[in-house]
């Protein structure tokens, strides 16, 4: 048997609704013969009658009877599969760098703030992937540093930047600065940084690059990436590697790896956020989201910041950017 038409179907479900051939018809803005026509076709195609026709309309035949259920499943699944991608008929789907990341907390607290909103989280690669997907209607939104060296957004591609994310230091207890309550970033020059996340051409990897070019340490991204817990194993372990997490990362068993999580100061190094989205986006969630992000309080870290000069920031409209180490990046003062 050949695919079934499913307009030849929806014009099977009507005319077996109305009783009549000329009811369907008018029901579908169509005429009595394009009814006959499409009914005919159904029927060729599965290879059975589905009506007897009488002096009075149509009466369903008993394959007719048997094939109704079916054809009506047919129409219901059409219509879920067209409210999957539909724009208000389908979840608000929402790009984040990783499911443990900072801005994925983020969308968990949107969606116990508002649960009747259906959600769909993705992780895509980097920030290109994330704009391709945003212009293509694939997702709604992206959480990106959005910024980087020879990137920018193309036309209709929004940024509002959200919130900057600290950064921690997370090391072993063998580690040379594993005593210490914070240090500064200047603090790991000549250290040695293992991120093995970092591919070339993403966006993090740009701003660890900068971060590590500022203050004189390496960053180390050999190795494969078994994820956090499998890092973290390899950081307890080791006299002599650290690496950075959010100050919103949860340590996993942090008691038994004996690891120490490490605050920067001095500048504190900040991973800025933004939300990604078109501006012609219809999907009616979408300001429920906006509206989330903007009534959270996003105050900044006490003292200096830093974050690279081409980052997407949120300042103050009287602050300047002053120069930061080596020249690679901006350190920003309080209320930033």
């Amino acid at each position: 048997m050949a695919g079934v038409d499913l307009l030849a179907v929806r014009t099977f479900v009507t005319a077996a609704e109305a009783g009549q051939l000329q009811i369907a018809a008018d029901r579908l803005a169509v005429t009595q013969q394009a009814v006959s026509k499409r009914v005919a076709a159904l029927e060729k195609s599965l290879g059975v009658p589905l009506f007897t026709r009488t002096a009075r309309g149509v009466r369903l035949t008993v394959d007719g009877q048997a094939f109704l259920p079916h054809a009506r499943a047919l129409l219901d699944a059409e219509e879920q599969a067209l409210s999957s991608v539909r724009p208000g008929g389908r979840p608000l789907r929402v790009d984040v760098i990783g499911r443990r990341a900072a801005t994925a907390g983020v969308l968990r607290d949107f969606h116990r703030a508002r649960p009747g909103v259906a959600l769909d989280v993705v992780t895509l690669p980097d920030v290109r992937a994330a704009v391709t997907a945003i212009r293509s209607g694939a997702v709604d939104a992206s959480f990106r540093c959005v910024t980087m060296p020879r990137f920018e957004l193309p036309d209709g591609i929004e940024a509002t930047p959200l919130f900057d994310e600290p950064l921690h230091l997370v090391t072993g207890p063998a580690h040379a600065l594993a005593a210490a309550r914070e240090i500064s970033p200047a603090q790991l020059a000549g250290h040695r940084v293992w991120m093995p996340g970092n591919v070339p051409g993403a966006e993090w990897t740009a701003y660890y690059d900068a971060l590590a070019a500022a203050f004189g340490f390496t960053i180390d991204a050999v190795g494969p990436n078994f994820g956090v817990e499998d890092m973290l194993d390899t950081i307890a372990g080791s006299p002599a590697v650290a690496t950075f997490l959010s100050d919103r990362t949860p340590l996993v068993r942090p008691a038994v790896h004996g690891l120490r999580r490490i605050p920067l100061r001095d500048p504190t190094p900040v991973y800025p956020h933004s939300l990604l989205r078109h501006a012609d986006n219809p999907h009616p969630a979408l300001a429920a989201l906006r509206a989330h992000l903007a009534s959270r309080p996003t105050g900044p870290p006490d003292g200096e910041v830093w974050a690279p000069a081409w980052a997407l920031r949120s300042r103050p409209p009287d602050s300047r950017p002053a120069a930061g180490p080596a020249g690679s990046g901006g350190v920003q003062g309080p209320g930033v």
